[in-house]
């Protein structure tokens, strides 16, 4: 079994003439909270959905847990999107029972707990429900697999500040130490505090890859200090 749960290797995606990633070389290890960090447009939510097995790559290779993305892989990886895919028809007991149906490896009882923590009722109706709201409904189905890969496009970037800190409290409570979490996202300050290694993408290139504690002790600053000089204007 392989000892990275993501290898990239010359990855190249192109979309028509513009290079969303080029020439990405990429490892990251098995059991850990990592940040995938750059400004909108960087290649983040591309290379997520490269893991996903969403989108093929243009050139080069990307292994998830030694697999090239595809079904095998799939039934390993949690992924949640940028933007919300629950349909606004369906109850919350509806949702449960289509991820029960999806995946084999969906949890319900740890998810309706999780509802039940939030007083979401199973029989709220999606198109009820607040856009904060929905996000932490699909937050929590995503985190209720029990998966080895765990995909977080901007999972916090559209909720208020108390959503977030729930948002994250959720990701950490049900973080099982085996899998690995990678967490898309510009808003470092917010995410710096549940996070062990980050990668920093600038213009579809890996400007950066370290663990937080190396980060703090290099440069004797905060994950966001060191983000902020590295991509200020």
């Amino acid at each position: 079994m392989a000892q990275s749960i993501l290898e990239c290797s010359h990855l190249t995606k192109v979309f028509g003439k513009n290079a969303a990633l080029t020439d990405v070389e990429l490892s990251l290890p098995k059991g850990r909270i990592i940040g995938l960090l750059g400004p909108n447009g960087s290649g983040k939510t591309t290379l997520i959905k490269l893991t996903a097995g969403i989108l093929q790559p243009s050139g080069g290779v990307i292994l998830v847990d030694g697999m090239v993305p595809g079904t095998q892989s799939k039934a390993i990886v949690s992924y949640l999107p940028e933007r919300t895919y629950l349909s606004d028809w369906m109850t919350v007991r509806e949702t449960l029972s289509l991820f029960s149906d999806f995946y084999a490896d969906f949890d319900p009882k740890c998810a309706k707990d999780m509802l039940s923590r939030l007083d979401i009722s199973l029989n709220t109706r999606i198109k009820t429900m607040s856009k904060g709201t929905k996000e932490k409904v699909q937050l929590i189905l995503v985190m209720s697999r029990k998966a080895r890969l765990y995909l977080l496009d901007e999972p916090i970037g559209g909720v208020d500040p108390a959503s977030r800190d729930y948002i994250l409290r959720t990701i950490i409570s049900n973080y099982n130490t085996d899998a690995t979490v990678i967490i898309s996202t510009h808003l470092i300050a917010d995410v710096e505090q549940v996070l062990d290694d980050v990668v920093f993408i600038s213009k579809g290139s890996i400007v950066l890859s370290a663990s937080v504690d190396e980060i703090r002790e290099k440069y004797s600053k905060s994950v966001d200090a060191v983000f902020r000089e590295v991509f200020k204007c």
